[in-house]
């Protein structure tokens, strides 16, 4: 398995042009000198390595998948080294975060690549090996173990911005996952990838997760059919409620989607969306959506994913103390 596996795993540098650095100064902080970076007035630029993760060529055409949280820069250039001396500049062509899977592509033909299996035979016990570049430094690491767990509910943070994903149908596996191993591949008995390698738990020991690879199956089927991923949209900036955020904001519920914008400047309804079209408000609540209650465990994006665009569906929504019912259709995500 490794060695049919390990040819078609790669390894994503991610880089960006930034001011060159031309000397740095030290700052007193406690007992020891913080180191910092002296920006020159030259306005010259270099590329440097900011990040890295892995990846796994699916086509013999060039084809890669990999998490969406490994290729969240949208400013960043990206590079595949399929071996020492084989660098790739690599396309982005699509993100879904939603699912935390994302498609790049290569030119090129006749790559080495794995076949995708089907994560919904998987059963507990079943062994499984997770294939990448381990810390960023270590190529080609096998892991071997079992599936621990399925449909596991996971929130993680990718350490860029605290910046955070609510995850669900994942995989568990006590195979070893280090930072570096995200967007590798987990694979079954019989070696097909059956995951995409996700997330760790910081801290703790045998505990790694993975997204069935039939999100990466679906994303790829609706790229070669239009292009693009098509995703249903309402059009508003929102927060999933719980008791924390209730409590501390004093609001009447704890659970729901909370229409708010995310930063200053920005507006909590997109113009032009159905939500704009229909009234919703900033601070309305969003209570149901078709009947499915909202919380953490079943945040609003992942109903609205189970219709089709064009599709209408029924909101309860909470607006001053009082429940408004009301109907939205679903539009495509620009």
């Amino acid at each position: 398995m490794a060695e049919k596996a390990c040819p078609a795993v790669i390894t994503i540098v991610i880089s960006r042009d930034l001011p060159k650095v031309e000397s740095f100064y030290f700052f007193p902080l406690g007992d020891k000198n913080l180191a910092v970076p002296q920006i020159g007035n030259s306005g010259e630029k270099e590329t440097l390595k900011i990040g890295g993760g892995s990846g796994f060529i699916i086509s013999p055409d060039g084809y890669i998948a990999t998490c969406q949280h490994v290729v969240e820069d949208a400013g960043a250039d990206y590079t595949i080294i399929l071996e020492p001396k084989k660098r790739y500049p690599a396309k982005i062509i699509s993100r879904d975060s939603v699912n935390d899977v994302a498609i790049l592509k290569i030119e090129g033909k006749n790559f080495p690549f794995l076949k995708m299996g089907n994560a919904e035979k998987l059963k507990l016990g079943q062994g499984v090996m997770a294939v990448g570049n381990a810390l960023g430094e270590f190529h080609d690491t096998v892991s071997t173990g079992v599936v621990s767990g399925l449909s596991r509910y996971l929130t993680a943070s990718s350490g860029v911005g605290q910046q955070t994903e609510n995850l669900r149908g994942l995989i568990q596996t006590d195979a070893a996952i280090n930072p570096g191993n995200s967007g590798g591949p987990l694979m079954n008995d019989e070696g097909e990838v059956i995951g995409v390698n996700t997330a760790s738990v910081m801290g703790a020991q045998n505990l790694g997760f993975a997204v069935p690879i039939d999100c990466v199956k679906r994303d790829l089927a609706e790229i070669k059919k239009y292009g693009k991923i098509k995703r249903p949209f309402l059009g508003i900036k929102y927060i999933t409620l719980d008791k924390e955020i209730s409590e501390k904001n004093k609001l009447p519920v704890d659970y729901g989607a909370l229409i708010v914008r995310e930063s200053f400047g920005e507006r909590a309804i997109v113009k032009g969306s159905s939500a704009e079209k229909i009234g919703l408000k900033e601070y309305d609540i969003i209570l149901t959506c078709q009947g499915e209650k909202i919380d953490e465990k079943n945040p609003l994006t992942n109903v609205v994913q189970k219709f089709d665009i064009g599709e209408s569906v029924k909101l309860e929504i909470l607006r001053e103390g009082k429940i408004i019912f009301t109907e939205i259709k679903l539009e495509e995500r620009k």
